[in-house]
């Protein structure tokens, strides 16, 4: 069994935001980056089952598309403990781009099971995984919190509205996954990070895929108004604002 996992380079969680002076564009200058945070719960369960069924998991593939910058987040996802990556050589675009840019870059590869993050953390589309399904026709299943293999049969939870659903599918197969399907991220070791170093990174040339929207502006969230203080005694004026202002009462 074959695991490929799609991973998005996208900014540190605690990066302040900055854009253009004509709001355009995002200005990443200054960015540190990381692997997207449901991509790298994907990735550590895909670890995790390769772990524990070493004759039934023979290999674990990352994939992701940009440019020759995100090489250091699939470097990263070497050390964690994936055998091999893709990168295709994509500027950024749209969900619809950016899934068929890896659909095309694996069609006819055999992947029993392909992981994708619910969503990323910078655009939060949850786009990206579904699309790809369709444009492999493979199945798929999403929102899956939890992941488990019995024998080549695969075993997942999803959540629904009101409880848990379990499922059993065969590969090829598309999971959605989200929070839940592993505990703690996989952390590099050193050694991790030495072998990295030699672990084969292929780059496959984009495909000529026209993006179905663009982004025409950004637009900032407003600024946090000031602190109130409000002195100990003056109750009613607390449950005044929190009542009429903030309107959480």
């Amino acid at each position: 069994m074959n695991i490929l996992v799609c991973i998005s380079n996208v900014p540190d969680t605690t990066t302040r935001i900055k854009y253009s002076a004509d709001m355009k564009e995002v200005d990443y200058s200054g960015v540190q980056w990381i692997i997207n945070p449901w991509d790298e719960l994907a990735l550590t369960r895909a670890i995790e089952l390769k772990e524990a069924n070493p004759a039934l998991v023979q290999k674990i593939t990352v994939i992701t598309a940009g440019r020759a910058d995100v090489e250091a987040t699939l470097r990263k996802a070497l050390a964690c403990g994936a055998d091999d990556a893709i990168r295709v050589d994509a500027a950024s675009g749209d969900s619809l781009y950016t899934a068929s840019q890896l659909a095309n870059a694996v069609k006819g590869d055999a992947y029993d099971v392909i992981l994708c993050g619910i969503e990323s953390s910078d655009y939060n589309n949850s786009a990206v995984g579904g699309m790809m399904a369709e444009l492999l026709d493979y199945n798929s299943v999403s929102a899956v919190s939890s992941l488990n293999l019995d024998g080549n049969t695969i075993k997942v939870t999803r959540e629904i509205d009101g409880g848990k659903q379990n499922i059993e599918v065969a590969g090829p197969v598309v999971l959605i996954v989200q929070k839940g399907i592993a505990i703690n991220p996989r952390i590099p070791s050193m050694r991790g990070i030495m072998t990295a170093r030699t672990k084969p990174l292929k780059v496959v040339p984009a495909t000529d895929v026209i993006p179905a929207s663009r982004v025409v502006s950004y637009e900032a969230p407003p600024a946090k108004s000031a602190c109130k203080m409000i002195a100990p005694d003056h109750i009613e004026e607390l449950v005044n604002l929190l009542h009429n202002e903030a309107r959480v009462i």
